[in-house]
């Protein structure tokens, strides 16, 4: 049995732009195995830069080459996969890849879609829009637009010196909506006032305004602020969500399993999150159909109560590598109902847009 890799790079329809700085492609990893007539497939959330966490595509497949393949040998269950993968430290995305991996084979050969296959599912995820930094005249634009597609929340990125130009004629114009904020660690508890200044706008949460480290001072900011927190980039494991919600450091946990390692930390972040009445969402990275489609049926277990950022794909590709992408029907999305993750991936196109490609004998 051999684990096959394509580097795909999809081009997006507009740049995307963050605090971190602006993406105008998806490059990344597409993994996919084949035993006994199924096929797996599962998708590794890096990029070609360490912008949102330390690892990017380079290192992933480092890890992946010569520490995780090995240990898929034999087609553990994910959660064995977890424990063997437990001795190399950090590397959740590289991780992800594969303990996802697992996830799609075990659901397909058990005949079960994905959503139903990891836990009680409400059969559909609630829909959010992510809108990227722009002029406020292109944001209004986009933000109509969402409002009249039927997303359940609008989410603007934000950074420091520019919040109040963004946020402002957005809850003007559309005082009603529910609207959130995403810093991407932009801010220090310096920018204090800044911060409770964003109070005016009635925001459902704000996302990680301050660096994934600083747990302590996300729990002081949130003290000094009305609006709700959601941490992101600080929740690397559930030890980590426990952490938070124990000293008071958010409301709000923006689960990315690519982040957290794969479905198996997700969903023991998830049975925190309800443990401490708290909320969860799911996020994205910007994932080709496949990607999605995992998110898609995580985002719609029942304990997952907030809308996420699941946007059909059409929003991002003018052509995404599978062949039955996701649709929107009143702000929400079914997942699909095949067996494990249920796409159909174009081959021929996924081929024709990798740029690398190889395969590691794994046993």
């Amino acid at each position: 049995m051999r684990l096959e890799f394509y580097k795909v790079r999809l081009p997006f329809k507009s740049p995307f732009t963050t605090s971190f700085g602006t993406e105008d492609e998806r490059v990344g990893y597409v993994f996919t195995l084949e035993n006994e007539g199924i096929r797996a497939f599962s998708e590794c959330v890096t990029s070609e830069a360490p912008l949102y966490s330390y690892e990017d595509n380079d290192t992933a497949m480092h890890v992946i080459r010569k520490f995780l393949a090995p240990m898929i040998s034999g087609l553990p269950t994910p959660d064995e996969f977890t424990a063997r993968a437990q001795a190399i430290k950090g590397h959740n995305m590289a991780k992800a890849a594969l303990e996802m991996l697992l996830w799609d084979y075990h659901a397909k050969a058990e005949g079960r879609p994905m959503h139903q296959y990891i836990g009680e599912s409400k059969g559909y995820a609630d829909v959010g829009i992510s809108i990227g930094i722009d002029r406020p005249e292109n944001l209004l634009k986009a933000v109509e637009a969402a409002v009249q597609r039927g997303y359940r929340r609008v989410k603007l990125k934000i950074k420091r010196g520019m919040e109040h130009q963004i946020l402002g004629p957005v809850r003007d114009r559309f005082p009603d909506i529910v609207l959130s904020a995403d810093a991407n660690n932009d801010y220090t508890l310096k920018d204090l006032d800044v911060l409770r200044s964003l109070d005016r706008y009635n925001l459902v949460y704000i996302e990680q305004p301050l660096d994934h480290e600083d747990i302590i001072d996300h729990a002081k900011l949130r003290k000094e602020i009305s609006t709700p927190i959601c941490l992101d980039e600080s929740i690397t494991s559930p030890d980590k969500a426990r952490k938070a919600f124990e000293v008071g450091a958010a409301d709000v946990i923006n689960i990315k399993p690519g982040r957290l390692g794969g479905f198996g930390p997700s969903l023991e972040v998830v049975r925190i999150v309800r443990e401490n009445r708290a909320h969860c969402w799911v996020g994205g990275m910007l994932e080709t159909g496949i990607g999605r489609a995992f998110n898609v049926a995580f985002a719609s277990l029942r304990d997952v109560d907030y809308p996420g950022d699941t946007s059909p794909n059409d929003k991002y590709f003018e052509r995404d590598i599978v062949l039955n992408p996701f649709s929107m029907e009143d702000g929400r999305i079914r997942p699909n109902a095949g067996p494990g993750i249920g796409v159909t991936v174009d081959m021929q196109y996924l081929r024709r847009m990798s740029v690398d490609y190889g395969y590691i004998t794994v046993g």
